[in-house]
């Protein structure tokens, strides 16, 4: 059961001892003003290092399960047209396949496009070499029924095996407000204790 941020518990947590917890926050609240979150995450990273080792503990198909219905109910309240900062924040990796069809999109080559665009390594990995990314404008994307495969699956919480991958979901906890929620919402679903209050 969640809890207000004024009760204590006592509790094993991740395989400690004993340690007293207060509950941070006991809304439904979602947040999405890039500044709140980004002071919460500072104030909570120990708190999400904790709750990755909690994560190892859970039954992974029945976390994916609830973190699929979450972030369907979390997208429902954030509107990505009036944030995004995934498109100012994230580098963009383009398949060979995509590089021909933006070429073809902005009625250039693809030698010339990548030339002028991409940043290759030595692995032969592709990305943008702009950021924020050189097809956002007012918060829209420009090529959005084209746009590439990780814009598309970004964030990535309707795939399955989300306590293998939240150590990288942790690096957008700041940055996209569907992933921040989700988190904070299914630390209360799975009675995770924060020591930590805001």
């Amino acid at each position: 059961m969640w809890i207000n941020s004024f009760q204590i518990h006592s509790l094993p947590v991740c395989g400690m001892e004993n340690v007293i917890l207060c509950i941070a926050d006991s809304s439904n609240h979602i947040v999405t003003d890039l500044t709140e979150m980004a002071r919460l995450a500072a104030i909570r990273e120990e708190e999400n290092d904790h709750f990755r080792s909690f994560l190892e503990l859970q039954n992974g198909d029945k976390t994916d399960a609830l973190v699929f219905s979450l972030q369907e109910t979390v997208s429902k309240e954030v509107d990505c047209r009036q944030c995004g900062n995934c498109c100012k924040s994230l580098m963009i990796v383009v398949t060979r396949d995509e590089l021909h069809r933006v070429a073809e999109l902005t009625h250039s080559s693809p030698t010339e496009w990548k030339e002028k665009n991409i940043e290759e390594g030595l692995s032969g990995k592709m990305i943008l070499n702009a950021i924020p990314c050189l097809f956002l404008s007012e918060l829209q994307c420009t090529i959005y029924p084209d746009r590439f495969e990780g814009c598309r699956e970004f964030p990535g919480l309707h795939l399955p095996g989300f306590i293998r991958r939240y150590f990288t979901l942790q690096m957008h906890y700041d940055r996209c407000p569907i992933v921040f929620n989700v988190v904070e919402q299914l630390k209360k679903h799975l009675s995770f204790y924060s020591e930590v209050k805001d």
